[in-house]
């Protein structure tokens, strides 16, 4: 998107819930964007951001290790938002105090709203008592000099504050959260009320500014497109063909970590389907001794992502004349790949974390500011059908980060007849669509069994079901018993070498969705 656009930024200082600010705001078709709390003054001049946002974090202000933004920041101009550690924050960077709580607040609270301006505009006052979600043991006792209390809490005087001249306002609970009843009227009040921001940012916009700016960047030259049969690679290869037409041609790699006839099935799909140019290369063998004693899931993650590069430019100098490689890094990628708070990166995204530090290719990567439910709507939006644009999310390095530990070829084998299993049952009992996803993993210990009177040692299946909207945060699948019986009762009988199936019930966080 252009720089010059409207923007709210969001400064994080190690929420768990940042990235529910950006969808709220998002929500409102107002683009926002997730920054590290450290990031540079002149950085955030740039970004020329419409409004800012500090987010929560699980510090106190007052600790002597304790994230900081650059009190600069106050002298920008710009409309503030404090969220619980940025509220404090900030009324301690102008001149107000913070201390310790003797009653802490985590969890459902009420809130009374003293005049309905603001934060607070539209909503009920007069004794009202509306509830939000608390998350601290801090309070703020003093505050600055120009500030007043808008609203307040059982244990918080200053629940919520504003400047009475600036456009700084501060809050201790969450509006970003389901829980906080009010958090959307809030929201909008910030984004529409304070900040003046216009409900623009919408899919069709999004596509005519990013096929303009393609079109630009790319010239004449030549562009190639790592095709994989997910919604991700499948929306940038339709977006960037509709900016360049016949300079893209579109890659499929088959790293031999693929589901059990989904290469066939991708090539068929988009040689019938689709205008695009589509090249196919079996890799299963370069991937496979890639991968060969491997057992570190990093150390997977970043060679399958060496791989497909070092594919993708050979196939390029073939082709002669390309510049640009086209991918489908999403915003998710990005959140969890980089390290906003000087600590270890969730994981390495092989289209992120994994890439060489010099490539020969210029990316172009279209989605990299969209969480998946706005990939898919952007999807719809470009004319694919539905049947591509709402499959379940498969990982780029495929099985490989389904097999816990060594991938070999036997390991493999276990898994894809498990996995068949499961996306069977599923889309029998029509929970395929109900779900984000559902798949199997192979654990790396075998267990006692006994089948036909004789005892085995053999593998066992993790059967993961999430409930999702963006990948940021996920829930387990409450599966009726009769699938997840089907389910288990099929791969123990059909697939030889397991001989137990489990369910995992972990959400995100504190796992991830994928197990490595």
């Amino acid at each position: 998107m252009n720089i010059d656009d409207e923007k709210i930024i969001i400064l994080d200082f190690g929420s768990q819930t940042t990235q529910l600010i950006a969808r709220r705001i998002r929500e409102q078709k107002v683009y926002s964007e997730i920054h590290p709390f450290s990031v540079s003054i002149e950085k955030i001049k740039e970004l020329k951001p419409t409004g800012i946002v500090l987010s929560g974090g699980p510090c106190s202000v007052y600790d002597s290790d304790a994230p900081h933004s650059d009190p600069e920041l106050l002298n920008l101009g710009v409309p503030l938002l404090g969220i619980c550690y940025g509220a404090q924050l900030m009324i301690q960077q102008l001149g107000g105090s913070v201390e310790k709580a003797e009653k802490r607040e985590f969890g459902k609270a009420f809130l009374s709203a003293n005049f309905t301006e603001g934060l607070f505009a539209g909503l009920e006052t007069g004794g009202a008592k509306h509830q939000v979600w608390m998350s601290h043991g801090d309070r703020i006792n003093v505050i600055p000099e120009g500030f007043e209390a808008t609203a307040v809490s059982d244990n918080s005087p200053y629940a919520a504050l504003r400047h009475k001249e600036k456009p700084f306002v501060a809050v201790q609970f969450h509006p970003e959260v389901a829980h906080t009843l009010i958090g959307t009227d809030v929201l909008r009040n910030f984004i529409f009320g304070i900040c003046h921001c216009s409900p623009s940012w919408t899919m069709h916009s999004f596509i005519e500014s990013h096929t303009k700016a393609i079109k630009e960047k790319v010239g004449a030259d030549k562009v190639i497109c790592a095709l994989s049969g997910g919604v991700d690679s499948s929306v940038v290869a339709a977006i960037v063909h509709r900016a360049v037409g016949d300079q893209l041609t579109c890659i499929y790699v088959n790293n031999g970590l693929m589901r059990s006839g989904e290469s066939e099935s991708i090539l068929r799909f988009f040689r019938e389907k689709s205008k695009l140019s589509v090249i196919d290369v079996d890799a299963t063998d370069f991937f496979l001794q890639e991968l060969d004693g491997v057992k570190d899931p990093e150390v997977k993650r970043k060679r399958i992502g060496l791989g497909f590069i070092k594919i993708f430019e050979e196939e390029a100098s073939r082709i002669g004349g390309v510049e640009y490689l086209a991918q489908g890094t999403l915003y998710p990628d990005v959140i969890e790949s980089v390290s906003f708070r000087g600590e270890a990166p969730i994981k390495s995204h092989h289209n992120v974390g994994g890439l060489p530090e010099v490539m020969k290719l210029e990316l172009i990567e279209p989605l990299r500011e969209l969480f998946k439910d706005e990939v898919r709507e952007l999807g719809l939006e470009l004319g694919l059908p539905e049947e591509a644009v709402y499959r379940q999310p498969f990982p780029g390095p495929g099985l490989g980060i389904r097999i816990m530990g060594e991938v070999t070829a036997e390991r493999l084998r276990i898994l894809r007849e498990s996995d068949v299993i499961v996306l069977e049952e599923m889309r029998k009992a029509g929970w395929y669509r109900k779900v984000w996803q559902s798949f199997a993993v192979l654990l790396p210990i075998q267990t006692v069994g006994v089948m036909g009177d004789g005892r085995t040692y053999e593998y066992v299946i993790a059967i993961r079901c999430v409930d999702s909207r963006d990948a940021m945060t996920a829930d387990w699948t409450k599966l009726p018993y009769e699938i997840s019986g089907d389910i288990s009762s099929r791969i123990i009988n059909e697939v030889r070498g397991v001989n137990r199936v489990v369910y995992d019930i972990s959400s995100k966080p504190p796992a991830t969705i994928e197990w490595e």
